[in-house]
């Protein structure tokens, strides 16, 4: 096993479909979207329907705030777009950082939107995860730490992904929604759950799960009682417990797991939000209690919602883990969260990346904090969750 000194728990690899396109099948491959330039010089992804996604932050490393433009990419010299050896020597030119946690993020990458076709959309997903393993990672599968991506379309096809990103060797997988593909949990997800524990897989929730939106009149949760005539909204339970924050990383998913008994039936299932930063959860945790002490009894009675076990915040700070990256405020009140629930993450080559100076950063950002509880921090608490010591 490496000796890791530091760990980034999020980073990102944005990889072009033409590294793996030889993978999907040949019905599907003309469907991906496709690298094209753009008449200013830049490049831009371009899907069957002609639309061309361009442009962002995700693309700041190497940039300074003055000179960056987020309309200029180019796909081949941006740092963290290019191969598995380019992304090394990016690495070494950051030093410090002995080893990245990698997730892609969807969207123009895999040309997948919401009514996609589910056999289209498995083959792409597990294409991908194949290049991630095989081709990606496996050039320094213990500083590229490869996280897969899951259909979300039927708790079934998601078990069967994990299993096939449990076989390639990747450290974890990522939920862009629930694994029965809804916007709230549903008994048909606790299949998926019992797989995860079964396999020793880590979760992660990048930022938050990109497939959740609601209408207003839509509940955040099935409850047995949905009485009529009402602004539904102002009864639903989970609403009032995150209202504050339902909107900020991570706040609604997990007083939506909280509220259906999702760790009553799980008690050892982790989840991992990364790249949200945690000064926020002291007081989301206090106000998702005090609402809980007030609304319960009235969603009992109303909806049907159950009572749970434990305090919400127990929960929280028991089954959930948290990254953070520029956060000093959070490092004020790590104690409030849990020092060994919280994981640094450099989010290169993303805005709020500091590559290639990163550890000059985080020593100003950690001055007041104890040596031992920097390294669960930046290293020990990242490597025990993906199991990077085994």
């Amino acid at each position: 096993m490496r000796d890791y000194r530091y760990v980034s728990s999020d980073a990102h690899a944005h990889i072009s479909t033409e590294r793996w396109a030889d993978r999907v099948p040949a019905k599907f491959r003309d469907r991906l979207p496709k690298r094209v330039k753009l008449p200013d010089g830049g490049e831009g992804m371009q899907d069957e329907h002609g639309r061309i996604q361009f442009g962002g932050t995700g693309h700041f490393s190497g940039h300074t705030p003055e000179e960056f433009d987020p309309l200029r990419i180019d796909y081949d010299s941006s740092p963290g777009y290019g191969s598995a050896e380019q992304r090394l020597k990016e690495m070494d030119a950051d030093p410090g950082v002995d080893a990245e946690v990698i997730f892609s993020l969807t969207g123009s990458v895999f040309g997948l939107r919401g009514g996609d076709d589910k056999d289209q959309t498995v083959a792409v997903m597990n294409a991908y995860n194949g290049y991630l393993a095989e081709e990606f990672c496996s050039v320094d599968p213990e500083r590229l730490i490869g996280i897969g991506v899951l259909p979300g379309m039927g708790a079934d096809a998601d078990v069967a992904e994990m299993e096939h990103c449990a076989k390639l060797g990747l450290h974890g997988v990522m939920l862009g929604k629930y694994p029965s593909g809804n916007i709230y949990p549903t008994p048909e997800d606790d299949r998926f759950w019992a797989a995860a524990l079964d396999l020793d897989m880590p979760l992660v929730i990048h930022t938050s799960m990109s497939g959740i939106s609601f209408k207003r009149g839509e509940y955040m949760v099935k409850y047995p009682k949905e009485p009529e005539g009402y602004d539904r909204p102002a009864i639903d339970l989970v609403y009032m417990m995150s209202r504050y924050m339902h909107h900020h990383c991570g706040g609604l998913e997990l007083t939506q797991m909280i509220v259906t008994g999702l760790f009553d039936r799980f008690p050892k299932l982790k989840i991992f939000w990364a790249e949200n930063n945690v000064g926020w959860l002291p007081i989301f945790l206090e106000q998702m209690d005090m609402n809980y002490d007030t609304s319960r009894h009235w969603a009992q009675r109303i909806l049907g919602a159950k009572s749970l076990e434990r305090r919400p915040s127990e929960y929280a700070r028991e089954n959930a883990y948290w990254g953070f990256f520029d956060d000093p405020i959070g490092m004020r009140l790590r104690h409030e969260i849990g020092v060994d629930h919280i994981m640094w993450g450099g989010d290169f080559p993303h805005e709020v990346s500091r590559w290639p100076h990163t550890m000059e950063y985080m020593k100003t950002q950690l001055a007041d904090v104890p040596e031992d509880e920097q390294r669960k921090m930046m290293c020990e608490n990242t490597v025990k969750f993906f199991h990077l010591d085994r």
